[in-house]
């Protein structure tokens, strides 16, 4: 009979390795087609930054859920904890606003307006994406150096609080000293979010634009541009969902101390929080013609 610390280590070695394999395909894809072009353009070029990001950001949050439910002794080290988790908030981050950078790229590459401000962020963002994505960066890690002594500070108040009898204090208390900084902590994860739900809204608007001007011109059917349309918005719901879902259960592993089974739930919030960075993926690979192509291919050969 397997125990919840064997399938949770099957279940997030399964995810680690589809995660890898995903998002590696992703960066090789396109690392191949630069050599042999000579060339990337901006949607690929962030598509391999963001592919690279997530990497490291599964590789960092398997690393927190085996040493926190396997090795917890190890864990209780104040450093390799802190250390830990700035590396899961830096690299969450920073694939947070990769894929914000994606979402608003395939608005502005496909999205129609004759605003010049629209048109002359069309033109310039391609001209700019490596400075983009380096701000990026520095957003990232200048978030990682605010939120590492919140960490530090949650670690030791974690621990003080985990030895103390009464409930009902020792709730208040966390209430108290330890709800503000993590709320602080979300406030700068919906920046991004908040992006990326304009750049669906401002799809939405040109796509029923561009079908009232196709009835006015008598034209039926699916043309390129409507299907662009409909793929880039199902590309950015899918982001918002899987965001969606990781940021509710990266609270339950940050909270679950609160909860009578600590363990069990640090486990679930630990299995379903990788589904973003793995799942996403998976979705950019079929809603991309080039990097689906040549998985069709490998998956059909014989």
């Amino acid at each position: 009979m397997f125990s919840n610390k064997d399938i949770f280590t099957i279940v997030i070695s399964a995810e680690f390795i589809i995660g890898m394999l995903g998002n590696g395909y992703i960066g090789l894809v396109n690392w191949i087609d630069w050599i042999k072009k000579k060339k990337i353009s901006s949607i690929d070029y962030v598509l391999t930054s963001l592919a690279i990001s997530r990497m490291c950001l599964i590789a960092t949050i398997v690393l927190h859920g085996i040493l926190i439910t396997l090795y917890p002794s190890v864990f209780e080290n104040s450093k390799i904890h802190t250390a830990v988790c700035s590396f899961w908030i830096f690299f969450n981050y920073l694939s947070m606003w990769f894929a914000t950078c994606l979402n608003v790229f395939y608005c502005l590459k496909i999205a129609n307006f004759s605003h010049p401000f629209f048109l002359w962020l069309k033109w310039r963002t391609d001209r700019v994406v490596h400075w983009i994505l380096l701000g990026c960066f520095a957003i990232s890690f200048f978030i990682g150096i605010i939120l590492a002594p919140i960490v530090s500070y949650g670690h030791r108040f974690h621990n003080l609080i985990k030895d103390s009898k009464n409930i009902s204090e020792m709730f208040y208390v966390s209430k108290i000293q330890y709800f503000e900084p993590m709320t602080l902590f979300n406030l700068f994860a919906m920046v991004p979010f908040i992006f990326s739900l304009i750049s669906f809204f401002i799809l939405i608007v040109s796509l029923r634009r561009h079908i009232n001007q196709m009835k006015l011109n008598s034209k039926g059917g699916r043309d390129p541009n409507t299907q662009a349309h409909v793929k880039a918005m199902k590309i950015i719901t899918s982001f918002l969902f899987f965001f969606f879902i990781y940021c509710v259960f990266c609270l339950l592993v940050t909270f679950s101390y609160l909860i009578t089974e600590e363990n069990l739930t640090m486990m679930v919030g630990e299995i379903v929080a990788i589904l973003y960075p793995s799942g996403h993926s998976v979705i950019l690979i079929f809603g991309n013609n080039k990097l689906r192509k040549p998985s069709f291919r490998m998956l059909t050969y014989r």
